[in-house]
């Protein structure tokens, strides 16, 4: 019953911020679809908040949906860490930096584990961290809440946030991702590009 009611909530959402980002997705037959690409489409990177804090049964959607990404092999190597006061915000902040840190009442930074069994590197950290955070960020923009993608794989930025959280020496920050009840009105970008598209060959 939990579960009908948060993907009720969440197709919901989809629908009444695909209404009022002047964005459609292409129609569809299925409602249940529909949703799901009205979501897609309406998707953005917000930079600035309200002081509203983040109910704590909407962080826990966030990360399952994170956590329902595809990953290689299933090895499903991304942890995830969660900054929700204002004392480690505003640290972060300092140490990135990041100025939307300085007003986001949450932000959740999105690791990978570098290393397999027996001292095997694992290649694809990045690229299964990177899936698991374009499920949060759609799963954000499904909830009403504001967020965006900064990197934070660079090494003096991954120095940073390893020392502010204490990440261990198996696992790496790929992104820190700001997240709050959104302050302005910002709008989805169409990034349709055809001349993108190559049939068969380049």
């Amino acid at each position: 019953m939990k579960k009908t009611l948060i993907l009720l909530a969440i197709a919901s959402m989809a629908f009444f911020t695909a209404c009022n980002s002047g964005q459609k997705a292409p129609e569809t037959s299925n409602d249940a679809a529909q949703a799901v690409l009205d979501n897609i489409f309406s998707r953005k990177s917000v930079r600035s908040y309200t002081d509203q804090p983040v109910p704590e049964e909407m962080v826990e959607t966030l990360l399952r949906a994170a956590m329902a990404a595809p990953s290689g092999m299933n090895v499903q190597p991304w942890h995830f860490v969660v900054v929700n006061t204002r004392e480690m915000l505003d640290r972060l902040a300092k140490e990135i930096p990041n100025r939307m840190l300085e007003t986001a009442p949450l932000a959740i930074v999105v690791c990978g584990e570098t290393m397999l069994g027996e001292g095997r590197p694992n290649n694809n950290w990045k690229l299964d961290a990177s899936a698991a955070t374009e499920n949060l960020l759609l799963a954000a923009e499904a909830l009403g809440l504001g967020a965006v993608w900064t990197a934070a794989d660079y090494d003096a930025r991954a120095d940073a946030v390893i020392e502010v959280l204490g990440i261990p020496s198996n696992a790496r920050p790929l992104c820190v991702v700001p997240i709050g009840f959104p302050a302005g009105n910002d709008k989805p970008k169409d990034k349709w590009k055809p001349e993108r598209i190559h049939y068969n060959k380049w």
